[in-house]
């Protein structure tokens, strides 16, 4: 794992009087949180059900690579019919909270430790979802949208899957149908629900061979930036992208559109093993130069 801080980031990000520890990435606005290449703001665990590894595993990893925050964004899902359990129940959050709360005042003198929340949108559940944010005192709340009621409504299928029946599901829709559906529905998740950042944009169906989502699709992604930046949202930038795609998610013309609106970015690794906290980061502070010239 290797996480550059480059003193040479591009000019939109840092003014000229700011280091690359925290600094604001449009400097002229008034919009939080800020842009750190010493913080990993998307980071999964175990209690997600499709994570490996300890809690503490990450925080020592992030330690290790000279990270000074680490957030912790756990999935939170309702009414969805899949095979597999994805997300975490409410017991899960329980015992999320208590052990995170206890790594935050173990590593209190070494790494500042946040507890949030990945919503994924439900349009049938929206209710649900905003009563259980409700419950809790998060740190940041990510939204999403990782399941699409299936048009027979006989299952959900899931946006994000690598396996193999899950993409054959999609294919069998039609995946044009299903991206129109998801830049639709994540623009309605970003106006309805109490976010802070859009964990993802362009990375639904980033598994699905030869489907690259392209400037076909830029009046609908347009919309949904206009949603986020409405809403003063944050935008991350994941690096698992490069591991997939060998770039990162999301597309460079839709950062460049997200620059153009000032809508702030932030790095996050997603990792789902401890090893992959801050992953790529380096490779973000490049393209992101790229985006901005």
């Amino acid at each position: 794992m290797s996480v550059t801080h480059q003193t040479s980031m591009v000019s939109c990000i840092f003014s000229p009087k700011e280091t690359p520890d925290q600094v604001s990435l449009f400097p002229s606005m008034n919009r939080s949180p800020r842009f750190s290449l010493h913080s990993d703001g998307h980071i999964h665990t175990k209690f997600c059900h499709h994570a490996r590894g300890e809690m503490e595993e990450y925080i020592l990893s992030a330690i290790a690579a000279g990270l000074k925050e680490i957030i912790f964004l756990e999935h939170m899902e309702a009414g969805v019919h899949y095979f597999e359990k994805t997300w975490l129940t409410e017991d899960d959050f329980d015992l999320y909270f208590l052990e995170g709360k206890q790594l935050q005042e173990k590593y209190q003198q070494d790494i500042h430790v946040a507890l949030g929340v990945e919503v994924g949108y439900s349009p049938t559940h929206k209710k649900e979802l905003l009563e259980r944010l409700k419950k809790r005192k998060w740190d940041r709340i990510g939204v999403s949208y990782h399941f699409m009621i299936h048009p027979r409504g006989e299952y959900h299928l899931n946006l994000v899957s690598r396996k193999k029946r899950s993409i054959r599901a999609i294919e069998d829709v039609g995946c044009k149908q299903v991206l129109e559906n998801y830049f639709t529905t994540l623009t309605e998740a970003v106006e309805i629900l109490p976010g802070t950042v859009l964990c993802h944009l362009d990375a639904a169906l980033r598994f699905q061979p030869d489907v690259i989502i392209n400037e076909d699709y830029l009046e609908q992604i347009r919309k949904l930036l206009q949603a986020v930046n409405f809403k003063c949202h944050s935008f991350f930038l994941n690096g698992p992208g490069f591991t997939i795609r060998d770039v990162p998610f999301n597309a460079f013309f839709i950062l460049k559109e997200a620059i153009a609106l000032n809508i702030p970015l932030l790095p996050g690794s997603d990792a789902h093993r401890p090893e992959d906290v801050g992953r790529h980061f380096d490779k973000l502070a490049e393209f992101t130069q790229g985006a901005c010239s």
